[in-house]
């Protein structure tokens, strides 16, 4: 794992909502620290709710994670392109993240531990 990176599983139960739905919740989620980012929670994808999610064309590649996907998540009142991502296939010293989704908070997307 690269030495500013560490994954612990993360304390509590968590949230995330957008749009007034709740797409999931989960006591089974990741906190990822990097560097001096602030951490994120990753959720299990199975405790997601991926009828709100639509795969987006975006990608990215971390070298230390490598190639992420995005979401958008899609709403009976709006739209929020790529605001979740997966690294659906990481590099070896990130497998504990395969599977899971992380999003991007803001004005429409909350992640809370609850």
């Amino acid at each position: 794992m690269s030495d500013h990176i560490t994954i612990r599983k993360a304390p509590g139960k968590w949230s995330v909502r957008s749009g007034g739905a709740v797409l999931g919740e989960s006591a089974n989620a990741l906190e990822l620290s990097e560097g001096d980012y602030d951490p994120v929670i990753y959720f299990p994808r199975e405790d997601i709710a991926m009828a709100f999610l639509d795969r987006s064309d975006k990608t990215t590649r971390c070298p230390h994670k490598g190639d992420a996907s995005y979401y958008s998540i899609v709403n009976r009142s709006s739209v929020t392109r790529d605001a979740a991502w997966s690294y659906e296939d990481p590099l070896p010293a990130m497998e504990r993240i395969k599977g899971y989704l992380a999003f991007v908070v803001g004005d429409t997307v909350k992640v809370e531990q609850i």
